[in-house]
């Protein structure tokens, strides 16, 4: 995302800064942060402190962000984050405005807002259970061991009973398991007719494969972020249709007026759709507007014009709150749902019927329960 987003910017002329015009050059980063937070952080340091870069733009595992977000506090350098949902940054914001001012959350919304859109595809696939199966909902929760997922999972336990969907458990495998036979039998043994996932990492592959393989009898929904990319299909070995993840994402369905265009120049680009982080697109274009506002580099005035954006970008209309984080509402950034269905992500939330606050996005298609559920339960 940011790559095509710098080409453009920069074979437009570049950032307009006064009379000058400044080109982006993107600097990689390394930061190993699936595996080490420390890695992370020490990326980000010397990413400042020897390449001197102006600004850091990325991160997806929350406690690699965590810790890179200190770095980036400690050298005052504006960090805009694509890829990591954990509360705890914003809320730093609230707490010490002063030192964390530096920091911005693009995509994806936080996980409290992500639980509530979890929770809002759960009640959606729900709704179909009941209507299909002449079944009452019963929710098993399959979340990796992660922090962004524990918010998600209390909430779940808390508001899901309270909506007429129990909870029958709770399962936590790691981000990386290459095998959930156990959880998922399990989940089977346990009655539920609805799992609800808060998976990023690549357990999602294994967890896709495995669910349908063993043709488990429980409509899958949530997140499931190896689910979102073009490739899971392949890399699942063939498995995985009918899973249902959120994305920012999907062949067809228009966000905005700029989304169309955006989704062909990066499958042209890249052969292959774009996914949540590719939110650095937006990011970058976010940021140049507000330098070019400013009309200097100089980082407390560009914070001051982020704080001001109001900018429709591929995702949605995208405004900081007081926190700086994106704003999720009708109107603004919404997210998808997405569904595998005969072999290609397609859109299905919000509702094609606009039943989610009058939202309506071309290109929705209509939720499918599994095949194999349906058979099992009737």
């Amino acid at each position: 995302g940011a790559t095509l987003a710098a080409d453009e910017i920069n074979e437009a002329g570049g950032i307009k800064v006064g009379d000058d015009y400044y080109k982006i050059k993107l600097v990689k980063v390394d930061s190993n942060e699936l595996v080490s937070p420390t890695d992370a952080a020490s990326a980000a340091e010397m990413a400042i402190t020897v390449d001197e870069v102006d600004f850091l733009m990325g991160m997806i595992r929350s406690e690699a962000a965590l810790a890179v977000q200190e770095v980036a506090m400690d050298y005052e350098t504006i960090f805009m984050v694509c890829g990591s949902s954990e509360t705890q940054l914003s809320q730093k914001v609230k707490e010490d405005y002063d030192r964390y001012q530096y920091w911005f959350r693009v995509t994806p919304v936080n996980n409290t807002s992500l639980g509530q859109l979890n929770f809002l595809l759960v009640k959606m696939v729900a709704q179909q259970v009941e209507a299909q199966l002449g079944k009452l909902s019963k929710l098993a929760v399959l979340a990796e061991q992660a922090v962004w997922a524990d918010a998600i999972v209390t909430a779940a336990q808390s508001y899901l009973p309270t909506q007429g969907i129990p909870v029958v458990g709770v399962w936590r495998p790691s981000d990386k398991a290459t095998d959930l036979t156990a959880e998922l039998q399990a989940i089977k043994a346990s009655g539920a007719n609805i799992i609800m996932t808060a998976l990023s990492g690549t357990v999602g592959i294994a967890y896709g494969k495995q669910w349908e393989e063993l043709k488990i009898p429980a409509a899958s929904v949530g997140i499931n972020v190896m689910a979102q990319a073009d490739s899971f299909i392949d890399s699942t070995g063939g498995f995985g249709n009918y899973e249902m993840t959120l994305n920012v994402y999907a062949r067809g369905v228009d966000l905005t007026e700029k989304t169309a265009a955006f989704m062909d120049a990066f499958i042209e680009e890249m052969n292959e759709a774009p996914t949540y982080n590719a939110g650095t697109y937006d990011a970058l274009y976010i940021l140049k507007e507000a330098i070019e506002r400013a009309g200097t580099i100089e980082k407390n005035n560009i914070v001051a014009e982020l704080e001001e954006t109001d900018y429709v970008g591929t995702a949605g209309r995208f405004v900081f709150d007081d926190t700086h984080d994106v704003k999720w509402a009708p109107g603004y950034v919404t997210a998808l749902g997405v569904q595998w269905q005969g072999g290609e992500l397609k859109g299905v939330w919000p509702p094609a019927d606009g039943s989610w606050y009058g939202v309506k996005y071309s290109g929705i298609v209509d939720y499918q329960l599994p095949p194999w559920v349906v058979d099992y339960w009737t």
